[in-house]
């Protein structure tokens, strides 16, 4: 084990001690003798003895109950430290040599003196130092002295049972030492304590204080205070307090507040304490700036400016610039100002408060826009049925327009940011109340613009129906719900315009060329515009007749009937018409050939152009007398040698004849008398073959051509002279 060894070193160091002491024993110096224990510090007790001889050293025991304190030391007096105050203690020595030491002396009993008081100095007036300690066990009374520190002048000793003394009449600034002890019931008195303490400075006086509003800060000075190693100002106030220390005779006191009454005082200080001067100087700084300020503009072009009343305020300043630079302002001791404003303006408002101090701080600068002016000079530039064209200038403070059409409930409108707009959509012959609105994004809309009204251009007529009277007179009718309008008819095509107006519903139109086609259209006008045109109807006129209408005999039952084209006529009917019946003729052609021509007769020529519509115009009634029947039982008797007699039987009516011989030697014709049937041709060669025609005369004296022609013979016999012989063969 471990422990074993080490527990035999213990005990044979033990054996040792003890065979050292039983040695010792024999030769220990004296016993000492104490002569007196007394205490003068309370935690120490002195204590004095008769030298022992061989004696190099003494134990000073002092023990208090079960407590034991030992000091060592090398001749008497000696002192024991460590202990209690105000406590006994039973004192012994012992004497100590090479030898060993001596038993204990008889014991002697000594008490502690008390403890000294523990001190608190302050000096609460310049002139005065307040001296504080605690109670001290055992203590009875105290005793403090005061003096000055350099030791110059007066002590003052004061004897006193309580715990504090207040030492008056000193001078300020001054460092003084306070002493104190306290005694015991037997007037010993106990340990003393010893301070230094310095009278506080006196209190400033001759405080001024400059205000500087512009950098709420006050700059406070004073005079110099003697003893003073510090100052602090401060600034008081019920919600805040400022301060600022020096050690000069002036200091600036920054971060004031606007609208605030500060107390100005000074303190002046050293170690032992301040002294605040007698009297605060009253400090009011400027007012705030006004709060709450509420911008309107009732009624336009009023602008009111109200804020809130301030602390310290005496008047009021309010500025108003507007943005072109122009600046007014009103002076009032109310919160209120009124100021002309115009339209279209933003106004930077500023309010100032003013006191003795000077200005208050700027506050918020607010700006108020007023409404963008209203356009004056709305004007529209185009106006028809259903759309309006508007034109405007513009207008200051205005970022967008917006166009209200109204009409009772109905409601058309148009937003843009240029001065123009077109109103679609409309009714035609509508009066609406137009008004243009001017909006900024700050204001809005100026809501105080007036209305313009605008009648929309009338509604388009309906051609309901063209007709034709028996005078060739056009006959429009139409269909409309405008009031109080004109309504203008209008026939366009390539032969010229033709038009007639009217108030009510309908309009007759005359002298419209033939052959043509035209475009009819209808407008109604008013004084607000012409409306659009109503859907067009195509009218198209007869065709025109043509002109040179020509009847001619081309056989004895057929005759031809010309005119001159030029027209827009497509075909053309022909009619001839007697007594006896009618004949016609359908052609697209420009003569026409009609037969059944009964001969000698009167008939009625009627011509007609038809268009492709199948329009038709009657041109031409004319008189025409149909040629005189061809004659019959033509014969050739002879007249001497050299004569001829032609001799036919004459037909229906009355007509006059021609008689013509062609031979080859020549052509021989004759004309008979009025109301003869023959006709006589002398010196007419014999020994010929004659072609032999006798025609009917018109009356306009044309010999007509269609008769039959006969072929004779006229022989020279001598047997046979003056007798005619017939040629083998007719013709026509």
């Amino acid at each position: 084990m471990t422990g074993g060894p080490q527990k035999w070193i213990y005990l044979i160091g033990f054996s040792l001690i003890c065979l050292k002491m039983v040695t010792s024993a024999k030769t220990a110096p004296e016993i000492p003798t104490i002569d007196q224990a007394y205490s003068k510090i309370s935690n120490s007790i002195t204590v004095e003895w008769a030298t022992v001889p061989g004696a190099t050293s003494y134990l000073l025991t002092a023990k208090d109950g079960d407590t034991v304190i030992e000091t060592m030391v090398a001749s008497s007096p000696g002192t024991v430290t460590g202990l209690k105050a105000a406590t006994l203690y039973q004192i012994t020595v012992r004497s100590i040599s090479a030898a060993g030491r001596s038993q204990a002396s008889p014991p002697t009993q000594a008490k502690t003196v008390l403890a000294a008081p523990i001190l608190e100095v302050s000096s609460p007036s310049p002139d005065s130092i307040l001296v504080q300690w605690e109670a001290v066990c055992m203590a009875i009374g105290f005793s403090v002295s005061l003096m000055r520190a350099n030791g110059l002048g007066r002590i003052w000793k004061e004897n006193t049972t309580n715990t504090s003394l207040t030492f008056s009449g000193l001078e300020a600034g001054t460092l003084y030492t306070i002493k104190a002890y306290a005694w015991n019931a037997n007037g010993v008195p106990g340990d003393d304590s010893t301070c230094n303490q310095r009278t506080s400075p006196r209190a400033p006086d001759h405080v001024q204080v400059s205000f500087d509003s512009g950098a709420l800060k006050a700059s406070v000075s004073w005079a110099p205070t003697e003893g003073a190693s510090n100052y602090t100002v401060m600034a008081s106030s019920e919600n805040s307090e400022l301060s600022c220390s020096t050690t000069l005779s002036s200091c600036t006191i920054s971060s004031l507040r606007c609208g605030t009454e500060y107390l100005v005082s000074v303190l002046a200080s050293n170690d032992a304490g301040s002294s605040k001067s007698p009297s605060a100087v009253t400090l009011k700084t400027v007012a705030c700036a006004p709060a709450r300020v509420m911008i309107r503009e009732e009624p336009p072009g009023h602008l009111s400016v109200a804020w809130s009343n301030v602390d310290l305020g005496d008047y009021y300043v309010a500025f108003v610039k507007s943005d072109d630079g122009l600046e007014v302002h009103c002076n009032t001791s109310l919160t209120q100002c009124n100021f002309p404003s115009e339209c279209g303006f933003t106004y930077f408002i500023s309010v100032f408060a003013y006191n003795k101090a000077g200005q208050s701080p700027l506050g918020d600068i607010f700006n108020y826009t007023t409404a963008p002016c209203c356009p004056s000079d709305i004007n529209p530039v185009m106006v028809s049925s259903d759309r309006v064209e508007i034109v405007w200038s513009p207008v200051r403070g205005a970022e967008l327009y917006e166009t209200k059409a109204v009409d009772g409930s109905n409601v058309v409108e148009c937003n843009d940011t240029v001065p123009a707009c077109t109103l679609s959509a409309l009714e035609c012959d509508t009066k609406y109340n137009i008004t243009v609105y001017s909006l900024s994004d700050i204001r809005g809309s100026n809501t105080s613009c007036t209305a313009q009204p605008i009648t929309t251009a009338p509604c388009s007529p309906e051609i309901k129906n063209v007709s034709k009277d028996a005078f060739s007179m056009i006959n429009v009718h139409w269909q409309s719900v405008n009031d109080d309008a004109i309504y203008t008819v209008t026939a366009q095509g390539e032969k010229g315009l033709y038009w007639c107006s009217s108030t009510g519903e309908s309009c007759t139109m005359g002298a419209l060329p033939c052959g043509s086609v035209f475009s009819v259209t209808a407008v109604a006008e008013t004084q607000a515009g012409r409306s659009l045109p109503s859907y067009s109807v195509p009218l198209e006129t007869v065709p025109c007749c043509p002109v040179g209408l020509t009847v001619t005999q081309v056989t004895q039952s057929v005759i031809n009937v010309s005119w001159t084209i030029g027209t827009v006529a497509q075909t053309y009917l022909t009619v001839l018409e007697s007594q006896t019946g009618q004949s016609k003729c359908h052609t697209h052609q420009n003569h026409c050939l009609l037969g059944c021509i009964t001969c000698g007769i009167n008939y009625t020529v009627a011509l007609k152009a038809i268009s492709a519509t199948g329009l038709t115009a009657d041109c031409a009634f004319q008189s025409y007398s149909s040629s005189a029947c061809c004659p019959l039982g033509v014969k050739l008797y002879r007249l001497g040698p050299n004569g001829i007699r032609i001799y036919w039987q004459a037909s229906r009516g009355s007509a006059n004849y021609s008689t013509d011989l062609y031979g080859s030697k020549g052509i021989f014709t004759c004309a008979p008398g009025a109301g003869l049937s023959f006709c006589d041709v002398t010196e007419i060669p014999c020994g010929d073959v004659y072609t032999v025609m006798v025609s009917p005369v018109a009356e306009t004296g044309l010999k007509l051509t269609f008769c039959p022609k006969k072929i004779y013979s006229v022989t020279c016999s001598g047997s046979t002279l003056g007798v005619i012989y017939r040629g083998k063969r007719n013709a026509e």
